[in-house]
């Protein structure tokens, strides 16, 4: 009751922001034959997207100052929350008769992270739901799923590519790894959510500082960013925000792909590289898939490459005989119980347990041979870790409640 009532207390006291005039002409113009933006993702269709306009107040409330991003299914702005006087992050996608179930879906999962428990220290390292609602198109029936949450900076993904080596250094990967366990032991436990979809790009640092989104309206006011007119909508460059002199701590973000734990699941999740083998051979699978996933990532962002790519030679793409060939590589044969227990188990093995594609196997890859940036106990340790995670039997993985305490972690922390 005391934090609704907080939270209401700038527009009850009447000391909302007002509207600010983006009027200013003198921007770069696009020519309309450049496709810029949304126009380059396959299977384009303008009017699927909303015709959002900076300056545009949505809802009364919500007044857009800029573009941070898009993709296949979204755009992505900066905007003025005028009743709470604070900046928020507009996620406004295409038409809801092009999304489907999936906006419900995701909405859902949000709404049971917000029930989670507030006394848990992982619920501020999940991006957290604001607001809901929905927009009209330019259609009649056209309507547009709005998401509000509390803007952040850039992905861990971004991060990593301002490094020229390519790799976090141990203490950045060690404090994003408890903060990640801290959001997946709220997940799991809290909110029985399982993510599905773990990957560099869906963790991104916070912002403490607000000066990074006056900077960015200044700069809109005085030098408007880039853009094109096409059939009556406008098409802008996307801005990034300048490096805050106060980051924020890395939150769990996109929750598109989540699914509800306490079930039984078969469904075919995750980035190709990161399946977990029970997701490819059909088995049952559960919160431990995100435990496996981790492990995989971690592979990208601190050794510079990736622990498994699938490919198969023969089909020159990403096959999932290839994928297991690789584990097998790298952790020996599969144990038969999980096997048994595979409705997809007989595509790949005999019954005796034999993997029918051995000339995709390669002479056994250890985790020893396959980390170099380490040396002595440290990389021991750090192996320990990793070995936690890339278990072939789901149950034989650690919690996240458990990884949190890990003695890589808290040792590298400690330095």
């Amino acid at each position: 009751m005391l934090s609704s009532l907080l939270h209401s207390l700038p527009r009850r006291l009447g000391r909302t922001w007002k509207p600010l005039n983006f009027s200013n002409p003198s921007y770069a113009r696009i020519p309309v034959t450049q496709k810029i933006e949304e126009e380059t993702m396959p299977d384009y269709v303008g009017s699927r997207y909303y015709p959002a306009r900076i300056g545009e107040i949505i809802k009364g409330q919500y007044q857009i100052v800029g573009k941070l991003g898009f993709g296949a299914s979204s755009t992505v702005w900066l905007a003025r929350d005028m009743d709470y006087r604070r900046y928020v992050s507009l996620k406004i996608f295409i038409k809801s008769t092009s999304m489907g179930q999936q906006l419900d879906d995701e909405l859902q999962m949000y709404q049971c992270i917000e029930k989670g428990s507030t006394n848990h220290p992982g619920r501020n390292a999940v991006r957290s739901l604001l607001d809901s609602f929905d927009i009209d198109g330019l259609g009649i029936q056209d309507k547009h799923r709005c998401l509000v949450h509390p803007p952040l900076w850039e992905s861990v993904l971004a991060f990593l590519h301002r490094n020229p080596v390519r790799r976090l250094p141990p203490p950045v990967l060690a404090f994003i790894l408890k903060r990640l366990f801290l959001a997946l032991d709220y997940l799991h436990t809290e909110c029985q959510v399982i993510h599905a979809d773990i990957k560099a790009d869906n963790i991104m640092f916070g912002i403490a500082d607000d000066s990074v989104f006056d900077a960015f309206i200044e700069n809109e006011l005085q030098n408007p960013c880039p853009r094109k007119e096409v059939d009556g909508r406008v098409i802008y460059m996307s801005q990034e925000l300048m490096k805050p002199t106060e980051w924020g701590a890395p939150v769990l973000c996109d929750f598109g792909s989540a699914m509800p734990g306490g079930v039984e699941h078969l469904e075919d999740i995750q980035p190709n590289i990161y399946r977990a083998p029970e997701v490819i051979l059909e088995v049952p699978w559960t919160y431990s898939v995100d435990i496996w996933n981790v492990g995989c990532m971690i592979w990208n962002i601190f050794e510079g490459e990736s622990l498994f790519t699938g490919h198969d030679p023969e089909f020159q793409a990403y096959r999932s005989r290839a994928h297991l060939a690789e584990m097998i590589t790298l952790l020996g044969p599969p144990p038969p119980d999980l096997l048994a227990r595979g409705n997809l188990s007989h595509k790949f093995f005999s019954d005796e347990g034999d993997f029918y594609a051995k000339s995709l196997l390669d002479n056994p890859n250890p985790l020893e041979q396959r980390e170099t940036s380490l040396e002595g106990e440290d990389k021991a340790c750090f192996l320990r870790l990793v070995r936690k995670m890339l278990q072939w039997e789901p149950a034989k993985r650690s919690s996240a409640k458990a990884l949190q305490q890990d003695e890589w972690i808290r040792k590298t922390l400690r330095e």
